[in-house]
């Protein structure tokens, strides 16, 4: 199986390439943001109707990075569990946000929320957070310094690697592949 490599925020069409399943090697800026973030951008989006980060076409990354030791920009950067984020993500994707980066399923809501928005949720190895941490070039505070690690962040990633576990048709990867091992 070959490697797509894709430039992010994507361009138009670009995620309708992508099938569950397909090995993506992702360059250029994503956000960081867990769910105490996530909290309070729907808080900001019901007050004000704005958000602190341009949304349209852009990929969210759920993980809350340990701190830089010295001379590191950043620390271990592993993928944190997804669920946490469902009850927001849908909210997001309508406001065009194209991909989210996490571990674990997605619940039914917002696996049709990717469908209909024709967006993609990507799995990121857990257990690799030191190995993902050395694709990550540079980190920016954004929005929501008081939540430490779980301030947004806009990071430059180079050859980040991950799986598309949900694609914009509906597959997902993780049904998939109970089935071809069903007995």
């Amino acid at each position: 199986m070959s490697v797509k490599k894709i430039k992010v925020p994507f361009e138009d069409g670009v995620v309708q390439t992508l099938i569950a399943g397909d090995r993506v090697l992702l360059t250029g800026t994503l956000f960081t943001a867990r769910d105490a973030a996530h909290k309070r951008m729907i808080e900001s989006l019901e007050k004000n109707g704005q958000l602190p980060i341009p949304i349209e076409g852009q990929v969210i990354y759920y993980v809350g990075p340990t701190p830089a030791k010295p001379g590191q920009i950043i620390g271990s950067a592993g993928p944190t569990t997804s669920e946490r984020m469902d009850k927001y993500a849908p909210t997001l994707l309508d406001l065009g946000l194209k991909g989210m980066i996490g571990k674990g399923f997605r619940n039914d809501e917002v696996i049709q929320s990717i469908k209909k928005n024709r967006s993609i949720y990507f799995g990121a190895i857990g257990g690799s957070a030191a190995l993902i941490s050395e694709k990550i070039k540079s980190v920016e505070v954004i929005a929501y310094d008081d939540l430490g690690p779980e301030a947004i962040q806009k990071i430059e990633v180079v050859d980040f690697p991950v799986i598309v576990i949900n694609d914009s048709y509906g597959n997902d990867l993780y049904k998939k592949g109970r089935q071809q091992f069903k007995l």
